[in-house]
């Protein structure tokens, strides 16, 4: 007889879909979303004096945010080896789903205790923030704060992620920063990287460093006016799509952050950030952030690719668990 986890599981799978089939032919004008087994709670609307578009009356980041959506007892039990943010937004829940069954899974290394945590942010249609809460009754892995869910505020984002480390988890060795498209090679994550024989490091920070300047053309997705970034070279950032860090770096980042202006590239801050800190971030050529055809021994070799589809994560993770004991 199935169990009420699958059950849920799969009522959640067959409300999803739903939900995102109707959401594509019409706006809803309800909120009513059936008869679920699950309770739906009423969170507050965010305040509507707090978003990122104060940026320049606000020099200043209070993150005068609230938890809608939390798990603060996580790490009551012990504290992780490592934990794994992840940056998404609500109609992505097959790549959740996909990142959970596959290197995202917290059981695959036994006594090498890990922790996946999912960022999001507040969505405008509230059909949605209902679909991630009951998604969150499931699975507990779901962090959500009320500033709006959108790509200018990725920032926000990442620093509820350090927030949150910061507040409940303080106690972690590592912290796996990354988005919702990333393979991540955990083998070589923890094994080859992290070490968690050796003595935990201290202000430590690396991924694929990028060395340049802010783009000044409007068209661009990564334009940066003078007014918000005036420099002709940003500090030395890591590539948002990964990059790992000590524990600690995630408080002074956090802290940092509430006296720094906000900037919406979400890479450039955190640099920004550890300029001030001082802390340089190491550069490693595992980290990958760009798309790369798949091969056994290529994905052997790094720690993480971008652009990868729920349905290539499947294939990518089947392939080489299955195939570990061939060489390269």
């Amino acid at each position: 007889m199935p169990s009420k986890v699958s059950c849920l599981y799969l009522l959640t799978v067959v409300c999803w879909a739903s939900a995102l089939w109707y959401l594509s032919i019409s706006r809803p004008n309800t909120t009513y979303v059936g008869h679920m087994s699950i309770p739906i709670h009423k969170v507050p609307k965010p305040p509507q004096n707090i978003t990122f578009t104060n940026i320049h009356t606000r020099p200043l980041n209070p993150h005068a945010f609230e938890y809608v959506i939390n798990e603060p007892k996580k790490c009551e039990s012990a504290a992780p080896f490592l934990i794994i943010l992840i940056s998404t937004t609500h109609k992505e829940f097959d790549a959740r789903q996909a990142i959970r069954e596959t290197w995202g899974d917290e059981s695959t290394f036994g006594d090498i205790r890990i922790l996946t945590i999912f960022l999001l942010g507040w969505n405008t249609d509230s059909i949605l923030n209902q679909m991630v809460e009951q998604e969150s009754q499931i699975f507990h892995d779901i962090v959500v704060e009320n500033f709006i869910d959108s790509y200018h505020n990725l920032t926000l984002k990442t620093m509820m992620g350090m927030r949150w480390v910061t507040t409940f988890c303080p106690k972690a060795q590592y912290i796996l920063k990354t988005d919702s498209d990333i393979f991540v090679n955990m083998d070589n994550l923890i094994y080859k990287l992290l070490k968690p024989t050796t003595k935990p490091r201290r202000r430590y920070f690396t991924g694929y460093v990028i060395n340049g300047g802010p783009i000044r053309d409007m068209r661009s997705k990564w334009y940066m006016s003078r007014d918000l970034y005036p420099d002709s070279r940003y500090p030395p950032f890591c590539s948002g799509t990964g990059y790992v860090f000590s524990s600690d770096v995630a408080e002074l980042i956090y802290q940092t952050s509430l006296h720094t202006r906000l900037l919406h590239l979400e890479d450039v801050y955190v640099g920004m950030c550890l300029r001030k800190l001082g802390i340089h971030p190491y550069q490693n050529s595992g980290f990958n952030h760009w798309k790369m055809a798949y091969s056994l021994c290529r994905y052997r070799r790094v720690i993480t690719v971008h652009q990868i589809s729920p349905e290539e994560m499947h294939r990518i993770w089947n392939d080489m668990s299955s195939k570990k004991h061939l060489r390269c």
